[in-house]
């Protein structure tokens, strides 16, 4: 299997991209395409020990920055580092996409480069949270969309549920929309629309609205949102998560195993759903045992045979 990753994208690119790559390597028959300047990948390189057949570098002459337009980026930046990186996946160079950048340019690129799926608006991130059943929930979209209509609202859960038939392996999950109150005329103006979508939608066990505290109780098995919310929600249980751990070790000197779940280095990454190739998304923050964690997951994407079974279960849903 071949990786493609992104190693200019992140707080701590290309250093600890690179290191976590190289452990990969170690371990495993992949081969790991790096992608990003050439000279400096070459020189980092130098510090480690790896097997040289499958640990290569790929060229790209520029980056797109955190706080860079993803749409003028990509009119800009062609040789940027995450748009080489899918590029390869386009062209069958590479089996998967890694990236810690700018998830803007990375949905773009996705976009642009691999293309979506028919009568899928936009891609989305799907994120794994813990819950009280000692499984997890899946929460979709992430952060992918900040602004989002109904119609992709019902695409996310129509996604949602697609993949928790990879993850979860569970064929009919239990679907619920994301509000401020569980009546179905509650919330904002997307959320009453969007309700009315979801329970017309034949084929979907949509089990009406579920309210921010009920998200850990295993009520739901797919949980839908618009990006903006998923992305704030998300970061504010790492945060609360963060704050627990660091109370419990001041205070009873040991980490319950259940917060440990939350640490988003485990998982290390999130796949984009509804695109045509395995991309994934790592946080933005990752050091190198995120990084190699989201490099499992992009294997196990591969392997799952993800974009195949998402397409399955969407012309199941119609």
């Amino acid at each position: 299997m071949r990786i493609a990753i992104d190693v200019m994208g992140g707080d701590h690119a290309p250093v600890e991209i690179i290191a976590a790559a190289v452990e990969w390597a170690k371990k495993s028959d992949d081969e790991l395409l790096l992608v990003g300047k050439e000279d400096l990948v070459a020189k980092i390189l130098q510090n480690y020990t790896y097997p040289p057949d499958r640990v290569h570098i790929i060229s790209a002459t520029q980056v797109i920055e955190m706080d860079d337009s993803p749409a003028t980026a990509m009119r800009r930046k062609k040789d940027a580092s995450i748009v080489v990186a899918t590029r390869l996946v386009k062209e069958g160079r590479a089996d998967a996409v890694l990236s810690c950048g700018n998830t803007g340019a990375q949905m773009a690129a996705a976009l642009f480069v691999l293309g979506r799926f028919e009568n899928i608006d936009r891609p989305a991130i799907v994120a794994a949270i813990p819950n009280r059943a000692g499984s997890h929930t899946l929460l979709v979209d992430v952060g992918a969309n900040v602004d989002c209509k109904p119609q992709q609202l019902l695409q996310f859960a129509l996604l949602g549920k697609a993949y928790a038939s990879i993850d979860l392996d569970i064929n009919e999950p239990r679907i619920a929309l994301l509000n401020n109150g569980t009546e179905e005329s509650k919330g904002n103006v997307l959320a009453v629309e969007s309700y009315g979508l979801l329970k017309a939608q034949a084929g979907l066990n949509f089990i009406g609205n579920i309210e921010g505290r009920d998200i850990f109780s295993a009520q739901a098995d797919v949980i839908v949102c618009d990006g903006f919310t998923g992305n704030i929600l998300l970061k504010a249980i790492e945060g609360l998560a963060q704050a627990a751990v660091h109370s419990c070790s001041l205070e009873l000197e040991r980490i319950p195993s259940f917060l440990s779940k939350f640490d988003y280095s485990r998982v290390g990454g999130a796949p984009l759903l509804g695109v045509e190739g395995v991309s994934i998304v790592c946080h933005g923050s990752s050091k190198r045992e995120a990084v190699y964690n989201g490099i499992k997951t992009a294997r196990d994407c591969v392997v799952k045979d993800m974009v195949k079974k998402q397409k399955l279960a969407l012309s199941q849903s119609r």
